[in-house]
C-alpha cells in the first residue's frame, strides 16, 4: 500500500521589494556574480520584477555579469534568457559542489571583495551563504518564493499517525522543507518520540545530500540516499533495495 501525503506548496513572498531591490542594483552594475539555485525560482524572480522593471534590461543585466546555476534546471533557464552562464554545479548539485566550482575558477573572479547575489528557494541556505562570506564576498540573499504546508494538511496528519503507530516500512523524503513540513505535524500532534522510535524500523529513504542534511540536523539518519537527486532515481533504487534494508534495520535494531 502506499500512502501518499503532500507536504508543501510554492507560495510567492507576500512583499517582493528584495527581489525589486535587488534588480534594481543589478542593473546599476552593483553585483559581480549572480547565483541562481532553482529553475522556478528564477522565473519567480523575473516575474516579481518585470512590473517594475524592463524585462529586457534585467535579462541585459545578467548577460552582463558572472552568472553561477546550481544545475540543470536554472541552467535550463538561463539558456532560455540567452544568459551566458559562468559555473554549473555538478552533481549532485549541491551547495559544495557550487562553492567547490567557484574555487575552482577563482583565476576567473575572486570571490574575495566579490559583491554576490543568491536566488534563495523557499529556505535559507546558510551554509552556501556563509561560504562565500567566509571567502570575503558581500552576499545579499534574494528571496522569491517560500514553501507552506499544503491548503489540506489531513493527509499530512495521517501520514503522521501512521508512521507513529508503526505502520510505515519506507519513507520515501524528496526534499527538506518536505521533511521540516511533516516534523511540523509530527510536533502538532505531539507524536514526536513515537515517530523517532518508528523510524528506528523503518527505511528511511533520501533524494540527495541537501535532504540528508535535514535528516541529519534532525538527528536521523538516511537508509538510502538517491545515486541522483532525481525522482525516477529515488523510487527505483528504494523498491530495489528497501526490503534487504528494512530486513537488516529491523534485526540489527539500527
Amino acid at each position: 500500500m502506499c500512502l501518499l501525503a503532500p507536504a508543501l506548496r510554492e507560495v510567492p513572498l507576500e512583499s517582493n521589494e528584495e527581489a525589486s531591490r535587488f534588480a534594481r542594483d543589478l542593473i546599476d552594475g552593483s553585483f559581480d556574480v549572480v547565483i541562481f539555485l532553482t529553475g522556478v525560482g528564477a522565473r519567480a524572480l523575473l516575474a516579481a520584477v518585470e512590473h517594475r522593471h524592463p524585462r529586457d534590461a534585467f535579462v541585459a543585466a545578467l548577460s552582463r555579469t558572472r552568472v553561477a546555476v546550481r544545475g540543470p534546471k536554472p541552467l535550463a533557464v538561463m539558456r532560455e534568457w540567452q544568459v551566458p552562464v559562468w559555473i554549473v554545479a555538478p552533481e549532485p548539485n549541491t551547495w559544495r559542489e557550487l562553492l567547490a566550482e567557484i574555487d575552482a575558477r577563482a583565476d576567473d573572479q575572486p570571490m574575495h571583495d566579490a559583491r554576490v547575489a543568491v536566488q534563495e528557494y523557499g529556505v535559507s541556505n546558510p551554509e552556501l551563504l556563509t561560504g562565500l562570506t567566509e571567502r570575503g564576498a558581500t552576499v545579499t540573499p534574494v528571496p522569491v518564493y517560500q514553501w507552506t504546508l499544503p491548503e489540506d494538511v489531513e493527509p499530512l496528519r495521517r501520514a503522521a499517525v501512521a508512521l507513529a503507530a508503526g505502520e510505515v516500512d519506507v519513507i520515501l523524503l524528496t526534499s527538506g522543507v518536505q521533511l521540516a513540513h511533516l516534523w511540523q505535524i509530527v510536533e502538532e500532534q505531539r507524536l514526536e518520540k513515537e515517530v523517532r522510535h518508528s523510524l528506528e524500523r523503518t527505511v528511511i529513504a533520501s533524494i540527495g545530500p541537501t535532504t540528508s542534511e535535514e535528516l541529519t540536523r534532525r538527528g536521523l539518519t538516511a537508509d538510502l540516499q538517491a545515486s541522483h537527486p532525481k525522482m525516477g532515481v529515488l523510487v527505483t533504487e528504494a523498491a530495489a533495495q528497501s526490503a534487504a534494508l528494512l530486513n537488516e534495520k529491523r534485526r540489527t535494531g539500527r
